[in-house]
């Protein structure tokens, strides 16, 4: 049998696996980094709490997908050839043993914070003062705000909103001994866990506090027993592409959002069995939608312990370097865009410049537009500051908001009619697609003549988020990328499909077939005995015609690296299919964001000759046929060389962050025989003055980088 026929051969459970259970192993390696004890200790519990916000978010929208199809009788099988049932079934039991793994990392750290005196108390074992401090919060900041219910025909059940955090108490009545159920629901107004002594190194619960101090919400009540609890709802969004307002759809869908049917409840363990039955009898929730954690319900707030002014328990202060070519061109940025392109290395050189040129751009009379793409960032932005400045002085801003970015939607709405205001003409592009692709295009009068400048980046226009992922930012005046990217603003605000683009690749329009395109190419030149390689950096690598793609190239000999942050369906390294493929996964300090897309094109890798783009897009279905993207080339000899030799040879370098993906689908942690010794990418970005200058540090090491990247 021939290596491509292998393709056919096996099953597509052999040849692909399930994007669920690959999303929860890439928690499960989040997780591993609260175990890492090369981490600081305060940056361990947060790696904790992103753990549980991240396998809330997951059961809010894709298990609440099964459920959803579960309930709809869809027979249509998951790529890997599971049906709904099956993929919920494993999902479950890989949640539990992910939850197992979450309260011995909890327990862990606990005691680690012991040995720092930070502790996590109960109230019972607090000496009179700290009692009696506790008791004053209480009465003066917490009873104000709760609402005890009790829990009888004439008050029933309390609604609990997504995300929603509750006690549920037995209470008996002193001189009848008659029981009462209450039932309280947290405000999130209030914190997760209470300062006792103002030091930062004591803490209770909320809900130790509330069930402590019970007898003074019910007086000549006892507590008999009582039950901590989270909710998580079906919190997904069905676009309706025939919605004629899709701001009031959105407004309509968020209030459901809320209301959502329960995908998880969160109980602690070791709790009352008869509360938990009459919890799940009162949510109406199945025994499969329970799950027991130690230690206090609601993991994702772990981190507001970490208050202490301790720098050995956070990372060292890292601040971003300055931009050379601005700095060479005195941050006129204009004339620096002008002389020749260039790129930014978030966070290592600082996200200031991309709000810096907004700022510029604002304030420059010879500016006449501005056209900005927004999907993630904060009303109080600098770059919506900057947006409405240069609204006010007199200039054309358009800004494409949007809606659909996923739990973000309330806050774009609030965004768009600020800019709105301001009168920044506003665009929610299309009903139908997602605008991803992050842009903003700048029109300044030169000499008589209209002048484009543009700013594409891998990252969203988010300036806390940029502190903490790894993006890329390309600044350019080409005016064939600039014709681009006004076509691309036409389409998304005009609905005008573009008929020819110069350079940029644009989803849904052809970005699937350039890639397929690219592979082929490769596919051809190995044939031709030529150099024949593909290098790729990702966040999700999810699609199935591209994975088969990779499979068939690989059977030809062609040499694939992929460095896929999250989800990946691919399987490497099964004989006569993907052996030639490698995939690893870099977690740390920073979240790995960048897209970045290298083709040999018949040349030895890496080389000037090359291809390589940059840009928006994962390689998954959303975001190659229900996306608006842009990937754009490097073309530039510094830029391709900064991108291809430094970043990417750095990401296959590294030992220390990275987990590898076997054929049977297990990660495992480094690779720590390839070099003499440890590499990390995040270090070594955060210690070198500049992009130019690192690379001749890197490629000092030519000969044992070769033999490892090869």
């Amino acid at each position: 049998m021939s290596k491509i026929d292998l393709t056919k051969a096996l099953s597509s459970e052999q040849q692909l696996i399930n994007r669920e259970i690959s999303w929860l192993q890439f928690n499960d390696r989040v997780l591993e980094e609260s175990k890492n004890v090369k981490n600081p200790l305060f940056e361990r519990v947060k790696f904790l709490s992103i753990a549980g916000t991240n396998l809330d978010e997951f059961f809010m929208v894709r298990v609440a997908g099964l459920y959803n199809q579960i309930k709809d009788d869809f027979d249509q099988l998951s790529a890997d050839g599971l049906t709904s049932e099956e993929q919920l079934s494993r999902v479950v039991l890989k949640t539990k043993d992910l939850l197992i793994k979450q309260n011995d990392s909890f327990k862990q750290l606990l005691n680690e914070l012991k040995k720092e005196k930070i502790y996590l108390k109960k109230i019972k074992d607090l000496d009179k003062k700290s009692i009696d401090f506790l008791r004053d919060y209480f009465n003066e900041t917490v009873y104000p705000v709760i609402t005890p219910t009790a829990i009888d025909p004439s008050h029933p059940f309390p609604f609990i909103a997504n995300k929603g955090q509750a006690i549920l108490m037995k209470l008996e009545k002193v001189k009848n001994k008659r029981n009462l159920n209450v039932i309280i629901v947290i405000p999130r107004a209030l914190p997760k866990f209470i300062d006792i002594d103002g030091q930062s190194d004591q803490f209770i619960t909320i809900e130790d506090l509330i069930s402590y101090f019970s007898e003074s919400i019910f007086p000549e009540h006892e507590l008999v027993s009582f039950l901590p609890f989270k909710i998580i709802r079906d919190s997904d969004i069905e676009i309706d592409d025939e919605a004629e307002d899709l701001v009031r759809y959105f407004e309509k869908a968020i209030k459901k959002r809320r209301r959502g049917s329960i995908v998880k409840l969160e109980i602690l363990k070791g709790s009352s069995n008869n509360l938990k039955d009459f919890l799940s009898k009162k949510l109406d929730v199945s025994d499969e939608h329970v799950y027991e954690v130690e230690g206090i319900v609601g993991i994702q707030d772990i981190d507001e312990i970490c208050k202490k002014k301790s720098p050995h328990l956070r990372f060292k202060k890292f601040n971003p370097r300055p931009v050379e070519r601005l700095e060479e061109f005195n941050h006129k940025f204009f004339s620096a865009i002008k002389s020749k392109d260039f790129v930014v290395h978030h966070p290592f050189e600082t996200f200031d410049v991309v709000i810096q040129f907004l700022e510029t751009a604002a304030k420059d009379e010879k500016v006449i537009a501005i056209k900005q793409t927004l999907y993630r960032t904060t009303p109080d932005s600098p770059i919506v500051k900057a947006l409405i400045a240069a609204a006010e002085n007199g200039k054309a801003v358009t800004a494409v908001v949007e809606i659909k970015a996923r739990f973000d939607e309330e806050k774009n709405i609030e965004l768009s009619r600020k800019l709105e205001k301001a009168g920044v003409q506003i665009v929610y592009g299309f009903a139908k697609y997602k605008t991803h692709a992050k842009a903003s295009l700048v029109l300044r009068k030169e000499k008589g003549k209209t002048k484009t400048y543009v700013h594409l980046g891998t990252g969203n226009y988010h300036p806390i988020n940029a502190k903490i992922y790894t993006d890329l930012s390309l600044f350019s005046s080409d005016p064939l990328i600039a014709k681009d990217v006004e076509k691309f603003f036409t389409f998304v605000t005009g609905y005008a499909k573009p008929s020819k683009l110069n350079k940029i690749i644009l989803s849904p329009i052809n970005s699937r077939l350039f890639l397929e395109k690219q592979i082929d190419n490769e596919i051809s030149n190995s044939l031709k005995g030529k150099d024949a390689e593909i290098w790729a950096k990702m966040n999700s690598l999810v699609d199935p015609q591209i994975i088969k793609k990779f499979y068939e190239a690989s059977c030809k000999g062609v040499k694939i690296k992929l460095s896929v942050r999250g989800v990946c369906c691919l399987r490497p390294g099964v004989k006569g299919l993907s052996e030639n493929i490698e995939v690893k996964s870099i977690i740390g300090r920073f979240l790995e964001h960048s897209r970045i897309y290298c083709f040999a094109n018949g040349s030895p890798m890496p080389s000037r000759q090359n291809l390589v783009y940059i840009g928006s897009a994962d390689l998954m279905p959303r975001n190659l046929d229900r996306r608006v993207e842009i990937l754009v080339p490097i073309e530039n000899n510094t830029v391709h060389e900064q991108i291809l030799d430094q970043i990417m040879v750095a990401n296959f370098l590294d030992n220390s962050q990275s987990w590898h993906l076997d054929s049977l689908g297990n990660y495992h942690k480094g690779k720590p025989l390839l070099m003499k010794k440890a590499f990390s990418a995040h270090n070594y970005f955060m210690s070198y003055p500049s992009l130019s200058g690192r690379g001749k540090s890197i490629m000092k090491m030519k000969p044992e980088i070769l033999r490892i990247i090869k």
